[in-house]
């Protein structure tokens, strides 16, 4: 199979993923997105469960060791010291991450968000691989920064037909937080990848996300909702089972989407592979718009016209940066 339909079917199954956190999320199956989160960093330390299985399973099979076979090559050892507290804190970092990805989209349109936080994680990545790390840009990312910038402005405002005029969209600064957030966890994540595999890098940043999790139930006003959410599971079991069901189904779904991406990166070659994730843009776009016809109260996704065209517009913008990002790499 060619990488770009292996890539493609990623984005599309990462698209789905995101279309059912914004419902679980803006739907009353979930009251807070504090609890969304908490659930997914402490899930997340199940990998160090399924990952070891998943290899076995791969290794006794003749199929799938074709598909992946690299993976005789994974284990999952100690690093030192200093890359295991760094492992650690990135994945943290990447649960308030989700955190205020989560709280954004509760507040608007998901192509919207998703839109701002892919354009702002690259131009984060950047800046801090050059205040840390002394990393230069060249003209082709330069641009792509640029695009980056406009497309993300182009996307964020709102026209209002009040004294206010223009303003940025509902939920915009929870985007640039998460942005900032997943930017930071990348770049640690970046240069842990120089110094050891990637699957033991993987899964210390999962015991990381688990941390993150825990770290959540600090702030007081947070503790209380995610523990207040305790006693109402026996309320409705029902429901809850169908939302947990969804939940676990969007974490599936997310590991699929990231192996899928892996693969097609194996077949092909990584600047390819991540140009091609403007078409995960369009996917979350025409999912949204689709079924805010069904549910307008959840997807909140709006049909005029001005702004359908004010989305795409931003996405084309957006993608030539990340394209020109990538041409730069």
């Amino acid at each position: 199979m060619s990488w770009v339909i292996i890539a493609v079917i990623a984005y599309l199954v990462i698209a789905i993923q995101t279309i059912l956190d914004k419902f679980l999320l803006s739907s009353d199956r979930v009251s807070h997105p504090t609890i969304y989160a908490f659930y997914s960093g402490v899930l997340s330390l199940a990998t160090l469960i399924i990952f070891p299985v998943a290899v076995y399973l791969i290794k006794i099979s003749d199929f799938l060791l074709k598909l992946f076979p690299g993976v005789a090559e994974v284990k999952f050892h100690f690093m030192g010291a200093g890359e295991i507290s760094l492992a650690i804190f990135s994945g943290a970092v990447f649960t308030f991450g989700i955190l205020y990805l989560f709280f954004a989209f509760q507040k608007n349109e998901a192509s919207r968000v998703v839109s701002v936080v892919g354009a702002t994680v690259p131009i984060i990545t950047f800046l801090l691989s050059f205040i840390l790390f002394g990393v230069m840009l060249n003209v082709n990312q330069i641009i792509g920064v640029i695009a980056l910038i406009v497309g993300g402005l182009v996307i964020s405002l709102e026209a209002k037909l009040n004294k206010v005029g223009k303003k940025f969209f509902s939920g915009f600064a929870y985007s640039i937080i998460a942005g900032i957030l997943f930017g930071l966890a990348s770049t640690i994540f970046k240069k842990l990848y120089d110094v050891d595999s990637f699957s033991n890098v993987f899964l210390w940043t999962r015991v990381g996300l688990f941390a993150g999790a825990v770290a959540i139930l600090v702030l007081p006003k947070w503790r209380k909702i995610i523990v207040n959410s305790f006693f109402g599971l026996n309320k409705e079991k029902k429901k809850n089972s169908q939302t947990g069901a969804l939940f676990v189904g969007t974490k599936i779904l997310g590991g699929v989407g990231s192996i899928l991406l892996q693969k097609s990166i194996s077949l092909g070659e990584v600047t390819s592979v991540n140009a091609l994730v403007s078409i995960e843009y369009v996917f979350i776009l025409m999912i949204g718009l689709g079924l805010s016809l069904r549910w307008p109260n959840i997807f909140h996704e709006k049909m005029k016209s001005s702004i359908i065209i004010q989305k795409v517009i931003a996405i084309i913008i957006i993608s030539l940066g990340l394209f020109s990002l990538y041409l730069g790499t």
